[in-house]
């Protein structure tokens, strides 16, 4: 479910990366109007799987203006989505940063796998997620917030050296009432290469589409083509402490536009609610798909 296309390097190499995927976002909105089943967060996971066979790319920023006079940064990921079975969408990410005045590195890799028990809609709509992480003490994705503490802020050089490998899992709740989307993940983090503990966080959204009856016309900009929401996230400790001072809560409004059936561009602003927090959190995706066997 996120974004996607090409290269990575030269993703991660440009800290104006945030505005090529707005200008490609408008260029595919040439097309027809859209309903794919897509979440309109962009940190917060629903119910709702990539259909069997399908394969979904995207591309996806977040650019983080930090508190006390650190430098601006963007960390652009790549990921790929493919649905295994009806109950089974696995994906593949791939990930960098680039700062202002600090340079630019290659942040590493995340396997993710999400499974759906139950066929059907429910009141309330259980997933298990599972993810294993290859990365850098050098990312700042921030797919997720875990745990306690700021975003290291040392010579990027350095930070990239330091590795770590993590199992991460997710208990994913959604519900569908009238036409809004009620998400909540609870999150699991355990650091394998560190005696360390398991860190927790959460996120949690609302969404709905501004529209509910089709225009029966060809339009991009249809109220239901376009979904408004709003997610909350944050880190909330570890069995070594709970350390409330140290983290990090964010407020961020969403928004999510299906420019045609098969491509989706999403947006938010995540407001730092604590002082361990970046100031402002700024996150822009865009996804394709591509349908089994190549259908339109």
């Amino acid at each position: 479910m996120l974004l996607r296309r090409s290269s990575l390097l030269a993703l991660a190499v440009s800290h104006r990366r945030p505005i090529s995927l707005a200008l490609l976002a408008f260029i595919f909105g040439c097309a027809r109007p859209a309903h794919a089943q897509e979440r309109a967060y962009l940190v917060t996971y629903d119910h709702y799987l990539e259909e069997p066979g399908n394969l979904e790319i995207a591309l996806a920023d977040t650019t983080g203006l930090p508190r006390n006079g650190h430098a601006a940064y963007s960390a652009p990921w790549l990921e790929l989505e493919y649905g295994l079975t009806g109950w089974w969408t696995t994906e593949l990410y791939v990930e960098g940063v680039t700062t202002r005045g600090d340079g630019n590195a290659f942040t590493g890799w995340r396997w993710e796998n999400r499974f759906r028990p139950f066929r059907g809609e429910h009141r309330l709509n259980p997933v298990l997620y599972v993810e294993y992480e290859n990365t850098s003490e050098a990312s700042r994705i921030q797919k997720e917030v875990v745990g306690s503490g700021a975003v290291p802020f040392d010579p990027i050089d350095d930070l990239r050296r330091e590795h770590t490998h993590e199992l991460e899992g997710k208990l994913i709740v959604s519900s569908v009432v009238g036409v809004w989307n009620l998400s909540e993940n609870l999150i699991f983090e355990k650091n394998l290469s560190e005696g360390e503990g398991v860190e927790f966080g959460y996120s949690a959204g609302v969404s709905r589409p501004l529209g509910t009856l089709a225009s029966g016309t060809s339009c991009h900009a249809c109220t239901e083509n376009l979904i408004v929401g709003a997610e909350a996230y944050g880190g909330l400790g570890s069995t070594g402490a709970f350390a409330a001072s140290e983290q990090r809560h964010y407020l961020a409004p969403v928004f999510g536009w299906h420019l045609t059936a098969r491509t989706t561009f999403k947006a938010s602003v995540a407001f730092g609610i604590t002082s361990a927090s970046d100031r402002y959190l700024l996150r822009l995706g865009f996804s394709y798909e591509l349908p089994h066997g190549g259908r339109p």
